[in-house]
């Protein structure tokens, strides 16, 4: 015989005309005690409002974006003896499988302690869509999740139902809605995003032998950053160079007169203060489009980011205030941010607030190069190896060091003639060392 409940909103404290959110349960459920009906949200919280019986749920009295308060209808429940047998045997189900879950090797210990490695075997074992799809609404009731982790999937149009959860007893958290979206997000920007077929997967070991090595965590945050910036900001390139015969001369005399010291002054000390001088003669380089596009924010302070080349791979530490700073406090504050970064002790506050970046590889080689601009700076400087050329001067052709420069600029900001006065400026402080003081 039907015994049908009426289940309220029980005491929620002091909260009146709370919006419900999220319904997880339909009519013909069965459910267990404890189990979610609805998710309510309030200015200051977000809920879940568990049953206090088991049965089967007959009619849902409520609808998502409805005010509700203490003592209003949810749900009517029968609770009648046959509705209730079932939910027993299914939580002793539940019961047992904490036995099993040892055995089985994709449930490690303590998974939410570690997050950031879940993501690679659940890629591993489902590809990436390549378009979000229809939120499958049965599965996303269904899901074991908080009401802000429902909430925030809700926010972004994430299936939970097609997320697998690494918090405690398969729970998902919000990390795992993050990683599921940046999947979705770069299968899209590899193919539909961009209006082009996505990358095709190949199986290469059909070709002979491979190894599959995973990339580095920076080396994936590192090629998202750089995808997004180079896709979304319209990049130039203006290539110059600039004769560093007589700064060479002056910094070897440097470090003769400091080696005591154990200063050793680089050629990328000198870089970053001709920037400093360029930066006061331009200062439209030394600014950020704002969130909107459009607004120009121009900064009144000098902070430089150099590319570190690390065996993790590349990061930016930044130098703050380098206008404040002689030739020898860059020099040595240069040779503790790369043995910081090459120890993997830079700190997010260690990467931010730049102005422009330095990529630098006059230690390894080139010519010339394309370096991406580390958005939101609107420029970045490229450097490569100093050669001997013959300079054409009084008449005659005499050796000269020249060193490459490349400069890569936000097209939306600088324009083609001013890129070009950057770097002849930058070519004249660099060639006269005594431009630097002024």
């Amino acid at each position: 015989m039907a015994n049908v409940k009426d289940i309220l909103v029980p005491d929620i404290g002091d909260f009146e005309g709370v919006e419900v959110i999220e319904i997880m349960v339909s009519p013909g459920d069965t459910i267990s005690v404890e189990d979610p009906l609805v998710s309510l949200e309030s200015d200051k919280a977000a809920m879940e409002i568990p049953s206090p019986q088991a049965g089967t749920i007959k009619e849902v009295k409520v609808s998502i974006g409805d005010k509700v308060s203490q003592g209003d209808l949810l749900v009517t429940m029968d609770v009648s003896a046959a509705a209730v047998e079932a939910p027993p045997a299914a939580e002793e189900a539940t019961a047992q499988q904490p036995e099993k879950a040892p055995a089985e090797p994709a449930k490690a210990p303590e998974p939410a302690a570690t997050p950031a490695p879940t993501p690679a075997p659940v890629t591993a074992q489902r590809p990436p869509p390549v378009a979000p799809s229809p939120i499958d609404e049965a599965g996303f009731r269904k899901a074991h999740a908080s009401p802000a982790v429902r909430k925030f999937a809700r926010e972004l149009g994430a299936d939970l139902a097609q997320i697998s959860g690494t918090g405690n007893k398969g729970r998902i958290i919000k990390e795992d809605v993050t990683a599921f979206v940046k999947r979705v997000m770069t299968s899209a920007a590899a193919g539909g995003g961009l209006g082009v077929a996505p990358m095709p997967e190949i199986d290469f070991s059909q070709f002979g032998e491979i190894e599959t090595q995973p990339l580095t965590k920076i080396n994936k945050l590192t090629g998202q950053f750089l995808h997004r910036n180079w896709v979304t900001v319209p990049h130039v390139t203006q290539f110059d160079e600039a004769d560093i015969t007589e700064l060479e001369a002056f910094r070897k005399q440097l470090n003769e007169e400091h080696k005591d010291e154990g200063a050793r002054v680089t050629v990328l000390a000198f870089l970053m203060k001709a920037l400093v001088s360029a930066l006061k003669e331009y200062p439209r380089f030394n600014s950020s489009l704002d969130a909107t596009g459009e607004n120009l924010i121009l900064k009144k302070y000098i902070h430089i980011g150099v590319a570190v080349d690390t065996p993790d791979g590349l990061v930016v530490p930044v130098v703050r205030d380098c206008d404040r700073k002689s030739l020898i406090e860059l020099a040595n504050e240069l040779i503790a941010i790369s043995g910081k970064a090459r120890d993997r002790k830079l700190s997010p506050v260690d990467m931010s607030g730049g102005c422009i970046s330095i990529s630098s590889l006059g230690g390894i080689g080139g010519t010339a190069f394309t370096p991406i601009v580390n958005a939101p700076e609107v420029a970045i400087l490229g450097v490569s190896r100093a050669r001997m050329k013959p300079v054409y001067k009084d008449g005659e052709f005499e050796p000269r060091l020249v060193l490459p420069l490349s400069l890569s600029y936000d097209h939306r900001v600088i324009d083609g003639a001013d890129g070009a006065r950057f770097t002849t400026f930058l070519s004249k402080v660099l060639s006269d060392t005594r431009r630097l003081l002024l």
